[in-house]
This record gives structure tokens, sequence and C-alpha cells, in this order.
């Protein structure tokens, strides 16, 4: 999980699912920055980490993705589906913000234990 902070993630998934005997793949991801900041820094970090993408193994994905971002972008915009509705219980909230605040939470309740 470390390696992906710099991402800003909230949430990931990964589905594969059939149709008509079809398998198809979807990717849906929940971040707090705007999708070209995403795609760009995903491209940036999993290059530098040396991470290969489950994306390499989807028809037409570009190979040079790692070296052509732009190339990476446009095979996602080209099959991108809007979702018509999405709801989220904390919209202003950050992903680092959750994470302080789960800190927080924790080092409340070990302080409190270590006063009993």
């Amino acid at each position: 999980p470390d390696v992906l902070a710099p991402l800003k993630l909230h949430y990931l998934r990964w589905i594969l699912f059939p149709i008509d005997g079809v398998t198809y793949f979807m990717y849906q991801g929940i971040f707090d920055t705007d999708f070209d900041k995403y795609t760009e820094d995903a491209v940036a970090l999993f290059g530098a980490a040396g991470v290969r993408t489950v994306f390499e193994n989807l028809e037409g994905f570009p190979m040079d993705w790692q070296t052509n971002p732009e190339a990476f972008v446009k095979f996602v915009r080209e099959h991108q589906c809007p979702s018509f509705m999405e709801y989220g219980e904390y919209p202003f909230v950050s992903a680092d913000e959750i994470k302080k605040a789960l800190n927080v939470k924790s080092a409340l309740s070990n302080m409190l234990d270590q006063m009993q």
C-alpha cells in the first residue's frame, strides 16, 4: 500500500465478468486528484517501481505505456464508461485526512488504555 500512497487512493477494484461467453474487464478507482493527474502519477510511479500492470493483458493496450503515458491515457479514455451516479460518504475529505484521523483515533485509544 505504501508504494501506491502518492496516487491518493480511496478505493480500487478490478472485476472480470462474463457477458454471452465473453470475459470483460472493469477497473474502478476513486482517488483525490483529477483523472489526468492520477494517470500521469500512476504511469510514473509504476515505471519507477518496476511494476507491471494488469492492463498489459487487455486487447489493444499500448505496450509502450511506461514511456508513453499519453497512449495509456488515450486507451483508458477510449474505453471509459462514465458513471451516471456516484456517492461518497465523505466527499470533501482526502485519503490523507482519513489516514490522519485514524492515526489520531488509534493514539487516543492507546492513551486511554494506558490510563486504566
